[in-house]
């Protein structure tokens, strides 16, 4: 008797830099961008890309550090920096590529996943540039990992980045961007329907709108609580935290809701100043 088990196994695939150009030029093309000027803000204002980065980084982003040393062919493995994103998004990413001079390389799991992975020294050195000082949730504990990696075998002196815990109204500029992978804006509507047999009470039309934002309520990679972020970011908006087991994952997840029309017309006044570059 044989017993057979089979496994889904994801190959990740180069895509073709010609295939990346074709992405940024279609991307570049897109007229409702263009007329917004959405994407012109992070070409003038580097510190803006940088939050953008640390949004993208602190929402679907990791860091991974191998040991120190060499392989057994001689290579030298570096840290990587790897964006995980849907591949719907991968103008988005093209756009930030061509903004950061050309570095890093794009992969593609499956039929749907896209990775932008940074492994070389002076991509992450740039990316290292552009985000520091400016995270706000425990993953800044693994940036100062890879931080500390690259000072000791590159003889760098690179400071430690300070957790960003000033308050999210003090610094506007800080990007919401995690939102990209973890947040979504929903509308509601009620169908007005009348008081009948089975229907003690006639129901209005109405719309409402809201904006979620989902977070591990606990960040295994360094150990931390998410928390006092999701509490910070929560008071800001002028809502509460609450939490749910997921049934996906076989955990805690915090989770925080906009409703109120004034919090909402707040969240559309910041996204058009700091615009979403993705699908989104």
């Amino acid at each position: 008797q044989y017993i057979f088990n089979f496994f889904s196994v994801n190959i990740a695939k180069a895509i073709p830099i010609e295939d990346v150009k074709q992405a940024l030029n279609t991307y570049n093309s897109n007229l409702h961008l263009n007329r917004k000027g959405e994407s012109f803000l992070y070409k003038k204002d580097k510190n803006s890309l940088g939050y953008y980065l640390a949004g993208l980084l602190e929402g679907d982003g990791s860091i991974s550090i191998p040991g120190l040393g060499t392989t057994t062919l001689n290579r030298i493995l570096n840290p990587r920096i790897v964006f995980t994103s849907h591949v719907n998004n991968i103008g988005m990413y093209a756009f930030l590529q061509s903004e950061l001079g050309g570095i890093g390389r794009f992969q593609i799991s499956g039929t749907s996943t896209l990775r932008y992975i940074i492994g070389d020294k002076e991509g992450i050195l740039i990316c290292i540039k552009l985000m520091h000082g400016k995270l706000r949730t425990p993953k800044n504990k693994r940036f100062n990992d890879l931080i500390k990696s690259f000072n000791l075998k590159y003889s760098l002196n690179i400071a430690e980045s300070l957790l960003d815990t000033s308050n999210f109204g003090d610094n506007i500029k800080y990007s919401l961007h995690f939102y990209l992978s973890d947040g979504h804006f929903g509308i509601k509507y009620v169908e007005s329907k009348p008081k009948s047999d089975t229907r003690k009470r006639s129901v209005s039309e109405n719309v409402s709108l809201k904006f979620r934002l989902d977070q591990r309520a606990y960040d295994k990679p360094t150990s931390s609580d998410m928390l006092p972020f999701m509490e910070n970011l929560a008071s800001f908006l002028r809502c509460t935290v609450k939490s749910y087991n997921s049934n996906k994952s076989h955990s805690e997840v915090l989770s925080l809701s906009v409703t109120s029309i004034d919090n909402i017309k707040f969240l559309i006044n910041y996204f058009s100043k700091y615009p979403l570059l993705g699908e989104k």
